[in-house]
């Protein structure tokens, strides 16, 4: 395991590999940059930052490894272009973006925000403006499956859209403003959790997805109604001090990008775990140095990356302690669970 080098000053929001490079790394934080790195054996190479006008809350790949778009706090959904380094912005929100993400089948960007909507963007077609879809509540997380995107909301309020339906209304929308679409999702649903939603991962076979809370809880679901007895929750992220428990947050989660079936959590307990989701089993845990903020693999699957930093979690003010982003070599036997083939 090393460290990256020249890391971010403030809070890691998010880190996430490239879909075809195993070595291209992107990592936002609040210290309103985005940082571009290429790995090497046990090496870090920083390529360049992206500086934004305020704090970086997401970051996703676009359409190829040279393109990515990002969400902050100063409401704009931007592109970067990883090759030159200009940055350009794709739209504007009301109020503080909280997740994007790209689909590339449809070559369709959706960005999440706290005005309570969404934008659904088609970056190959610049002159038309993206479509706004309302949401009940303020969405705290996105995931795309390869035909579902999950949006997890305050209120317990959970909307699955169908991505096809989704491209197919917006496309067609009017370029005029407030470029507004009227879609149902094609599932409601109470969140499995009691409490906030801080995580949701979907199943790379596009069979359901797991969800975090700030009460120290997973649960795993899937998306068909045949199948709604499969769906379980459990507890992790917990210690117990002089006979009281300590309950953490379980700011990450991500499943793996070969081993289908296993997924990692992270807490901020300062712990990573890898369960497989059919068997229902911890694999492995993992300690780190503070709060864990995200974790990804990398395309081979052979590397996980996983950013910390303390503060927060604890109601901390002032500056952040502990920032740092690890990167792990993992193993088949680290990973792989009795129900992967």
């Amino acid at each position: 395991m090393f460290e990256l080098s020249e890391r971010p000053a403030d809070a890691i929001s998010k880190v996430k590999f490239a879909p075809n490079s195993p070595t291209r790394l992107l990592v936002a934080s609040w210290d309103q940059n985005v940082y571009q790195y290429e790995l090497g054996d046990n090496t870090s190479k920083l390529v360049r930052k992206f500086k934004h006008r305020s704090a970086v809350l997401d970051v996703c790949f676009g359409e190829n490894d040279h393109e990515a778009f990002t969400a902050g706090l100063d409401w704009r959904v931007s592109r970067l272009d990883l090759a030159t380094g200009k940055m350009t912005t794709v739209s504007t929100h009301e109020a503080g973006v909280k997740s994007v993400v790209y689909c590339q089948q449809l070559s369709m960007l959706v960005s999440a925000a706290f005005d309570q909507t969404l934008h659904v963007h088609f970056p190959k077609n610049p002159v038309h403006e993206p479509a706004i879809v309302e949401l009940p509540s303020k969405p705290f997380a996105l995931c795309l499956s390869p035909t579902k995107l999950v949006v997890a909301m305050a209120s317990r309020d959970v909307n699955i859209y169908d991505l096809k339906a989704m491209a197919m209304l917006t496309s067609a929308a009017s370029n005029t403003q407030p470029n507004k679409v009227e879609m149902e999702p094609w599932q409601r649903r109470e969140s499995a959790m009691k409490f906030q939603v801080r995580a949701v991962a979907c199943m790379p076979d596009d069979a359901g997805f797991a969800s975090s809370s700030i009460e120290g809880r997973v649960a795993v679901e899937w998306f068909g109604e045949e199948e709604e007895h499969k769906k379980y929750a459990f507890k992790h992220h917990r210690q117990t001090v002089d006979e009281v428990e300590i309950v953490y947050p379980i700011n990450a989660l991500v499943f793996h990008t070969t081993h289908g079936t296993t997924f990692a959590s992270g807490g901020a307990d300062g712990t990573v775990a890898l369960w497989d989701s059919v068997v229902k089993k911890r694999l492995n845990k993992y300690d780190f140095t503070a709060s864990v903020a995200d974790i990804d693999f990398n395309s081979g699957g052979d590397l996980m990356a996983v950013g910390v930093c303390s503060g927060f979690d604890e109601g901390q003010e002032g500056e952040v302690e502990g920032i740092n982003v690890f990167i792990r070599k993992m193993s088949d036997e680290d990973i792989k669970g009795k129900s992967s083939k």
